[in-house]
């Protein structure tokens, strides 16, 4: 009886709530745009030196945004989806 009500109550629920998944691709969004500014650079030749592996978006506005966006990752994961609905209550 007790196992019945228990699968029915958790049946359709989500464990996170739409915000926490919007933080979530924000953050996702965020730390794959950091990892694209980051890639690539360089020369096909590896006799000639190219500067531009050391310019400022690649040395610190990519790192900057992976690090934020997995500072987004955590803050979305510790959101309290039902904080809302205990405050509408």
């Amino acid at each position: 009886m007790g196992e019945q009500k228990r699968k029915d109550t958790s049946k359709g629920e989500f464990i996170f709530g739409k915000k926490n998944y919007k933080f979530m691709l924000i953050g996702l969004a965020s730390i794959v745009i950091g990892f694209i500014i980051m890639s690539g650079g360089g020369s096909d030749d590896p006799n000639v030196f190219d500067p531009s592996i050391f310019h400022w978006t690649r040395i610190r506005l990519a790192p900057t945004l992976v690090l934020l966006g997995f500072g987004i990752q955590v803050y979305a994961i510790l959101l309290n989806p039902d904080k809302e609905k205990k405050s509408k209550l």
